[in-house]
């Protein structure tokens, strides 16, 4: 069948896709194999693919597809997170566009469109993947409201409040009045932003003086119970038990004193509002002052604000800015930057609400987080990773996680309430007999109930994940064969959210599940790795989304460079734990991103190199002769070079440097295989290569494919079945991975010498302008060195052939008219038809002395260090000290050279 010229990822992705599916290869269930098991960070039913997905999901596909190959049971669980406080909004949405109200709704009724919703887009995320390649198990695709998984989301709800580590209580929570629904702390973004402080005039009650408070809020001053000023502050001493005025409501407030107050800070007088501060409201507590909420859930002024009734909060701002102006009681208004909070949802500014809601105890659990990383039972890439980490977790900086968010999409609490009584059940006939027996009151009917309103935080169930997506509530058979799971691949930004979170199921749960024999031997840990990856950013730093324009839409990519060349270009440019540059141009006139990549123009490229390769070998003629000597030598150099590769990928993969393992097959590929071995072997025009030669380049190429085929499934699996016959079920994806071998080094040595003075050749050549049709000869300087390279039985030849060359033989003696190069340690001569640019010589070897002085004075800066030479491997300060004898010995020839020339 003859090859098309270029590959073609349009045709081919497809294809081996659903080949694959139809052959079920990436499905597993438990046997005797040992497992590997990820479970897929699960997106929000509400996304779409963007370049943060592409990068998390392919990391997670490499590992997994090597897994496979090893010979493990791999085993990559799908799924999706129902994200409670996104989906309602893009419901509400659909509703609105509709004509419809959420609140003309019952709950049961918006809950219909709700599953609507999400069975219409919940899946379109899982499809998108598949276009990536992500080899996942589809056939146990979860989602965190699935049947199953709810079940053990409410029984660990139950668990806690049993255990006493769930309670209920009324806090000061944040409160996102556009989503209308508690946020914890971690999901409230803080930055900088420009704002202003307010100097306003109290006027004290029955006296003819006032005095200013400096304020960021004006609109919250008809909620203030009191105005603070510190004990010490003698400029207040005498105020202190007396009342302010709010000015524009009049109504007198208590002036207190409180250590709290930063004399420093504005005028040294704070107004007090419980109900909108987290800090006043602790004054409060400690004075017993009255708790006034002014505002709506949707941040719009109530009836106890008096004046503005129905306006909301920032556009009441405006205005009592102008009445307290009218009045005469704004004195001074001061340009001021200030932290703010916003919902990592909606975006909009946060407010401190005192609410009642439901929370877990953290303190213990956070201890045991922690310990689990410190002890190195559950392992980060980087490790640089911890400190995050802990910082999250310390006891001086956890705070009780708050669960409840006030939403009807999601897990609404199992919670049943008669009068002031509380019943936590699994379900509402448990609740009621649980009631019944409390009460002692056998007449209770269901009606006499009622449910908690309240949902709960989405990551309250995603931290059971590597649990429950085993189903391990129910039945713990899949669970005692994939637990602990082997890697988790996430963004750093979520290490509290959900890393942290579900170490503390990890431990909490598995051994109550899987028995106390299972975790001594495995642990309790979730997954024994999680490597961290970047985030995706563009030329300017910024994070790549869609609000600021700045991300190439993924799928048209895929269109335009296949998945292979998107995988290749994402991996290239990440390390664990670094932000990723993605290359996508802007366009000038418009300021629109792209759809285009240098990186990923570079990934197709790659494939068309390897399909050109094999359409070079596909079409030399088959011959029966003994193959030659170079044929020979470069064959054994290049599945030399195979092996040496591998044990350098199997450094990185230890360490997750998934993109150093990526460099070293790019290398391998493009640089040893496709530029040199070919050629090395390549027979002369119209005569046809040995056939023993020709299986050895098939069998090379084939041993490649396997080992690049994770990072680049597609165009591996094609270029495999093009090299030989396959039989049924012969595929990539299920073959081989090849184990790692001892390899000769000194064979590699010899023939990457043998390059090397190729290489120099035919640089003389590009610079003196010198045809390579024209053929040249070459001496080397005699030395023990250059004989016994030379006597290599198909390396002399292999260099004749490659640079070109009428001989190449030893000499002891100068050679007129030549160009001298190093190559190694050793000096040859290239005799040219042309005269030597004696000036250009000596430049060249000058600024190549200069280079070799430097790199020997850095050999021996780093030997002088005691530190290294005590600490470091043996043979890594015995390979400085080679490397500081080469240079030295350079330096010597090089210097002979400008003697020859004269040089200066």
């Amino acid at each position: 069948m003859e090859l098309s010229t270029r590959y073609n990822p349009q045709e081919t992705e497809k294809r081996w896709y659903d080949h694959w599916m139809n052959k079920k290869y990436f499905e597993s269930t438990p046997d005797e194999r040992e497992p590997y098991s990820i479970v897929i960070p699960p997106p929000n039913v509400t996304g779409f693919l963007h370049m943060g997905h592409m990068l998390n999901n392919t990391i997670q596909d490499i590992l997994i597809r090597r897994a496979r190959l090893q010979g493990k049971n791999a085993c990559w669980v799908p799924g999706t997170d129902h994200a409670s406080i996104a989906t309602e909004a893009k419901v509400v949405n659909m509703l609105r566009e509709r004509g419809i109200k959420k609140g003309d709704l019952s709950r049961d009724e918006f809950l219909k469109y709700a599953w609507e919703w999400k069975d219409k887009y919940g899946g379109i995320i899982l499809d998108q993947l598949q276009r990536l390649g992500a080899s996942c198990d589809w056939s146990r695709t979860a989602f965190t409201m699935d049947e199953d998984y709810s079940e053990g989301v409410l029984k660990v709800f139950v668990d806690l409040y049993k255990k006493k580590k769930i309670y209920r209580g009324l806090r000061m929570t944040n409160w996102d009045p556009a989503a209308q629904t508690v946020l914890s702390n971690e999901e409230v973004i803080h930055s900088d932003e420009p704002g202003h402080l307010y100097h306003i005039r109290y006027e004290i009650e029955g006296e003819e003086t006032h005095f200013v408070i400096a304020t960021q809020r004006p609109e919250t001053i008809m909620a203030d119970a009191a105005v603070a000023v510190h004990p010490n502050d003698e400029r207040y001493k005498h105020l202190i038990g007396k009342n302010a005025i709010i000015p524009l409501i009049d109504r007198p407030i208590p002036i207190i004193a409180d250590s709290y107050v930063d004399l420093e800070f504005g005028t040294g007088a704070l107004k007090v509002t419980p109900a909108h501060d987290q800090n006043d409201y602790d004054i409060g507590l400690r004075h017993k002052l009255e708790v006034i909420d002014i505002l709506t859930p949707d941040g719009k002024l109530n009836e106890k604000a008096q004046i503005l009734i129905g306006e909301d909060r920032f556009e009441a701002r405006k205005k009592i800015k102008q009445l307290l102006k009218e009045s005469g009681h704004l004195v001074e208004l001061e340009n001021y930057t200030t932290s703010i909070g916003r919902s990592e949802r909606t975006g909009s500014v946060v407010e401190p609400r005192l609410t009642e809601q439901w929370f877990i105890k953290m303190d213990e659990f956070a201890a045991t987080a922690l310990k689990a990383v410190e002890s190195d039972e559950v392992s980060f890439f980087p490790p640089h990773f911890f400190n995050m980490f802990n910082s999250w977790l310390r006891p001086e900086n956890i705070r009780d996680w708050c669960i409840s968010r006030q939403l009807w999409w999601g897990h609404r609490i199992p919670a049943w309430y008669y009068e002031e009584h509380v019943f936590v059940a699994e379900t509402a006939e448990k609740a009621l007999a649980n009631a019944r027996k409390e009460l002692g009151n056998p007449d209770l009917k269901m009606e006499d109930l009622r449910q908690d309103e309240d949902v709960l935080d989405t990551w309250a169930s995603s931290w059971l994940w590597p649990i429950q997506v085993f189903n391990g509530f129910q039945d713990t058979k899949e669970l005692e064969y994939y637990y602990p799971t082997s890697v988790l691949v996430t963004a750093w930004d979520i290490i509290f959210f959900w890393v942290a979170r579900m170490v503390i199921s990890g431990y909490e749960y598995s051994e109550e599940l899987l028995g106390k024999e299972f975790i001594e031997k495995n642990g309790r840990q979730p997954f024994n790795d999680v490597y961290f990856t970047g985030m995706v950013r563009d030329n300017k730093r910024r994070k790549m989304s869609k609000s600021l324009g700045n991300s190439p839409d993924a799928l048209t990519l895929i269109d335009k460079y296949g998945a292979d060349g998107i995988r290749f270009g994402m991996m290239s440019t990440t390390s664990a734990g670094n932000d990723i540059i993605f290359d996508a141009p802007i366009d000038q006139e418009t300021g629109k991103v792209l759809n285009e990549s240098k990186l990923c123009e570079q990934g197709r490229n790659f494939c068309n190199k390897m399909w050109n390769a094999l359409r070079l070998l596909k079409g030399w003629e088959l011959g029966d002769d003994a193959p030659d000597a170079i044929s020979e030598l470069a064959a054994n150099w290049m599945e030399q070079k195979v092996e040496e590769a591998i044990e350098q990928m199997e450094g990185h993969f230890e360490n997750y440097r998934l993109n150093d393992a990526l460099k070293v097959l790019y290398k391998l590929i493009w640089d040893n295989y496709c530029s040199w071995f070919l050629e090395m072997i390549k027979p002369d025009y119209g005569a046809p290569i040995s056939r023993h030669t020709y299986e050895r380049a098939i069998s090379i190429m084939e041993r490649m494919m396997v080992l690049l085929h994770p990072f680049m499934p597609f165009v591996t699996e094609e270029i495999w079945h093009h090299l030989r016959e396959r039989k049924d079920g012969d595929d990539c994806v299920i073959s081989e991975y090849p184990k790692l071998q001892s390899y000769d080094q000194e064979l590699i040595n010899n023939v990457d010498a043998a390059k090397d003075i190729v290489s120099n050749i035919r640089d003389i050549r590009n610079t003196k302008g010198i045809k390579m049709k024209e053929e040249l000869k070459l001496f080397a300087q005699d030395t023990d060195k250059a004989k016994k390279l030379l006597s290599i039985n198909g390396l002399k030849e292999m260099v004749v052939k490659m640079a070109n060359l009428e001989s190449l033989e030893l000499t002891s003696d100068e050679i007129a008219n030549s160009v001298n190069f190093l190559s190694g340690t050793e000096k040859f001569y290239l005799e040219i038809n042309q005269e030597i640019d004696t000036e250009a010589e000596c430049a060249r070897l000058k600024k190549e002395l200069e280079y070799y002085e430097g790199f020997v004075k850095s050999c021996e800066k780093k030997l002088s260090n005691e530190r290294f030479v005590n600490n470091a491997p043996e043979q890594v300060v015995a390979n400085e000290r080679k490397k500081l004898a080469d240079g030295q010995s350079k330096i010597v020839t090089l210097k002979e050279a400008m003697a020859q020339y004269g040089c200066q």
